[in-house]
């Protein structure tokens, strides 16, 4: 999920997770022109300004839950019009004037978040307002937790250093992100280099005068040259360059970013970063993530020795050598070979069997059939880009329109570089409000790989997170809940490509594709078991990482990686600068990374009540119901529980990361019709 900006403020919580759009029709997104932005942007923030310090000078006897918490929602509505918009077109406008016009109203808003969040006058009405309503309790409580969390109850002079360092922290994100977002680093590669590249990709490459290929950073550019690079030396230098696309100025940002983190903490009388936001939390502090991250570690520290030592024999035999030591930059390629050789899966055979265009498809018939709804393409939405296709959302049952939603999946110069679904606009039921989301990618164009396809269905797992989102209130809608369980249901999600229920209505929505082969869905699902130590060694590194960076102890974050990486078993490469395009820690994901495998938790243990038919309707409207439309507005563990019929339990997703899940395929074989 994208959320880039810091949470700090009492608006923020509802307008950068889930931020709405002016619609007209109803899914629409205003797409403003450079000229515009500014004109928009401070008549906004002036109208917003009077409606505020109006609230403020409601006399207190007299605040009610109509002119307070609903006074309070129109009013993050009607911000979030101009935020919504902003916050995309920053990141996916092909045009740059456009890209640093929306950047400096993202500062202006932030700037108004701040200044509103520290208003005692508003804290002080929200205290005197009484609500007996479950969910206006809960968003109530919400509220006035996110104005002391911004500083309400501080000294005046310690509000304002609360505030300057919000701002000044707002600025570096959008540096760290743009450095990233607008690199257009090319390496040159003649074409011997690049022997075993597949020939798809090269012969959409961009090349120069002297016919050598020009490779950037883009995921089917890196994909391409680290797994299918016979070179190894070609790979070694891609690996390097990749590594230090954020640059030194990255690196210091980071540094700045980690000393006025930790400086906003002490202020909020919090001994370090990390335990400041984990507060908010279902982790609740720092001591139960570093106990979790042990956990995971002690479960795949033998698996991921035995991948490493199984790749390095493939390096061995592939060069025709006794034994072999096997490098960073070996890794995605051997995988290839080893899953080639060993489950006979060829990537480009993959690609072809996922036709963009006709997956894009059964995705979104996978997801109205296991919902009820009905997706109709509207060609009428606006576009900022010709790739880009817009739907409306209906319910199957009733025909209601509930939503919108669009598609930008592949890459583009100046674009946001990863995957992610932004919630451009979030619903509010109490205001006849609908939502709509936008999935952001960098997708081949050639079809889907396998972490493709899987990375697809996540993404789109988000969307309908949102779009599906049900709430009374905008600040609880959709996404916007908290960190560590916001992945869960786009995890759980990765399954359904996995099972055969679902692959069994691809052609349905293409009767002249080839059907997909169950013998290679079998090898995939084999193969996927492949390489889990290995991948939660590294996200547990990560996650270790990003608590150590905030724990208040950590100088330089360079230091502390190079240290950190270099424990482990394929050691840290000198040179390579990874902290430098970690997003995710300077972003909304500091001290929070660890949240990716805490949702896996609860991911696969949601899945469980799916059983052996992830397509049952019956239990797809239960979920629907209970996880995805209450959005925020009650707490996770109760939503889990209620869903499950019991505690939640950890064993699966150990049996995951592990290596020892049952075959999908198994499963899949007994799978009923879908009812």
């Amino acid at each position: 999920m994208k959320s880039r900006l810091l949470t700090v403020s009492v608006l923020l919580a509802a307008i950068w997770p889930a931020v709405p759009a002016m619609a007209t029709p109803a899914g629409a997104i205003t797409l403003f022109s450079a000229a515009e932005l500014p004109v928009q942007c401070d008549a906004t923030l002036s109208r917003t300004g009077k409606q505020i310090a109006a609230l403020e000078k409601l006399p207190l006897p007299k605040v009610t839950l109509q002119n307070t918490l609903q006074a309070w929602n129109r009013l993050d509505i009607e911000v979030q019009n101009l935020a919504g918009p902003v916050g995309l077109l920053s990141e996916v406008s092909p045009d740059a004037a456009v890209r640093k016009a929306a950047e400096a109203c993202e500062l202006k808003l932030m700037a108004l978040f701040n200044k509103t969040g520290q208003s005692r006058a508003l804290y002080q009405r929200f205290k005197a307002l009484k609500a007996s309503d479950e969910i206006d309790v809960e968003a109530r409580r919400q509220t006035l937790e996110e104005f002391e969390r911004a500083g309400v109850n501080l000294p005046k002079a310690r509000r304002e250093q609360v505030r300057k360092l919000q701002d000044s922290l707002t600025r570096l994100s959008q540096d760290f992100a743009r450095n990233l977002r607008d690199n257009k680093t090319k390496l040159s590669f003649t074409p011997d280099e690049l022997a075993g590249v597949p020939k798809e990709f090269l012969a959409k490459a961009r090349r120069d005068d002297a016919g050598n290929y020009l490779i950037g950073f883009d995921a089917p550019e890196s994909e391409a040259i680290m797994g299918f690079a016979d070179n190894e030396a070609v790979r070694q230098r891609y690996q390097y360059e990749f590594s230090r696309r954020g640059g030194e100025a990255n690196l210091a940002i980071l540094r700045e970013v980690m000393h006025k983190r930790q400086q906003l903490a002490q202020l909020m009388a919090y001994p370090d970063y990390a335990t400041f936001v984990l507060k908010q939390r279902m982790a609740a502090s720092p001591d139960n993530v570093n106990r979790f991250l042990a956990e995971v570690q002690s479960q795949v520290e033998a698996l991921e020795k035995r991948e490493l030592a199984e790749l390095g024999a493939e390096k061995a035999k592939h060069l025709n050598l006794p034994q072999a030591g096997l490098k960073r930059w070996d890794f995605l390629y051997y995988e290839q070979k080893l899953r080639k050789a060993r489950y006979s899966i060829d990537a480009q055979a993959v690609r072809a069997q996922f036709p963009s265009e006709p997956t894009v498809k059964w995705m979104l018939k996978v997801s109205s059939d296991l919902y009820g709804l009905e997706f109709r393409a509207n060609p009428d939405l606006p576009k900022w880009h010709d790739d880009v296709r817009g739907y409306d959302v209906f319910d199957r049952a009733n025909g209601t329109y509930l939503s919108s939603f669009y598609l930008d999946l592949f890459p583009r110069d100046g674009k946001y570089k990863h995957a992610a679904a932004f919630p451009v606009r979030a619903v509010s039921t109490l205001e006849k409000r609908t939502p709509v989301s936008v999935l952001v990618t960098n997708f081949s164009r050639d079809g889907f790989n396998q972490d493709e396809l899987e990375t697809l269905f996540h993404e789109f797992g988000h969307v309908l997170h949102g779009v599906l989102s049900q709430t009374r209130y905008a600040l609880n809608a959709g996404t916007a809940v908290k960190r560590d369980f916001v992945e869960a249901p786009s995890q759980m999600y990765e399954e359904w490509p996995r099972r055969a229920e679902a692959q069994k209505l691809f052609n349905e929505v293409c009767p002249t594709c080839k059907p997909i082969d169950p013998q290679l869905m079998e090898r995939l699902n084999q193969a996927r078991q492949f390489g889990q130590g290995i991948r939660y060694a590294r996200q547990r590194l990560f996650a270790a990482y990003d608590m150590a960076l905030f724990s208040g102890k950590a100088v330089d974050p360079m230091a502390v990686w190079s240290e950190m990486e270099g424990n482990t078993p394929l050691g840290h490469v000198p040179g390579t600068q990874f902290p430098g395009s970690f997003g995710h820690i300077v972003g909304g994901y500091a001290a929070g990374y660890y949240g990716y495998m805490w949702s896996e938790v609860l991911a696969l243990d949601m899945l469980s009540a799916f059983g052996d038919n992830v397509m049952n309707p019956s239990i797809g409207a239960r979920y629907r119901q209970l996880i995805l439309e209450n959005g925020g507005q009650r707490d996770p563990n109760q939503l889990v529980e209620s869903f499950l019929g019991r505690k939640p339990s950890p064993d699966a997703f150990f049996r995951e990361i592990t290596g020892q899940r049952a075959p999908v395929s198994a499963t899949a074989n007994k799978q009923g019709s879908g009812s």
